[in-house]
């Protein structure tokens, strides 16, 4: 079963877009509605890592010798950009590593329905949701900052 390779990568993405949304609120505090919101998503990052322990303790995480996780996983934003450039750059970013993030929820799901595990669909369901509003937030943003990103600044 490989299952145990999607549950170490969705771990991993779950704590890298955390440290990532915390690196983009700390850069852009001038921006109150990108710090709060930030902070709060990288809050819900990592109660959704915690909320995978219990799955991944009974299913185990990805075998010694198995490279997928450290394949497929994507690198956190390690220093963030300044101005009103590189917040768009920024968010989008964030926006693909949450992208990363809420696929891997997909295929996870997929397995669970297979598997009929009710304790891992229950945990899907609130942390699948709260990821794909974490995207319609990002995209929202994005579009707010675009116009005085790539036409009014200087």
């Amino acid at each position: 079963m490989k299952l145990p390779v999607y549950l170490s990568l969705l771990a991993e993405s779950e704590s890298t877009l955390a440290r990532s949304f915390r690196q983009v609120a700390d850069a852009h505090g001038d921006e109150p509605d990108v710090h709060l919101l930030c902070l709060t998503l990288a809050a819900q990052c990592e109660d959704h890592r915690a909320r995978l322990d219990p799955v991944i303790e009974r299913y185990g995480s990805s075998s010694e010798g198995d490279d997928e996780p450290e394949r497929l996983h994507a690198d956190a934003i390690e220093e963030a950009r300044s101005g009103p450039l590189g917040l768009l750059r920024d968010l989008q970013d964030l926006y693909l590593l949450a992208s990363l993030t809420d696929v891997t929820w997909t295929m996870v799901k997929q397995a669970a329905q297979a598997l009929r595990d009710a304790e891992l669909l229950q945990i899907i369901a609130g942390c699948e949701h709260e990821a794909s509003v974490q995207l319609r937030w990002l995209m929202t943003r994005m579009k707010q900052a675009a116009p005085q990103a790539l036409i009014a600044a200087s």
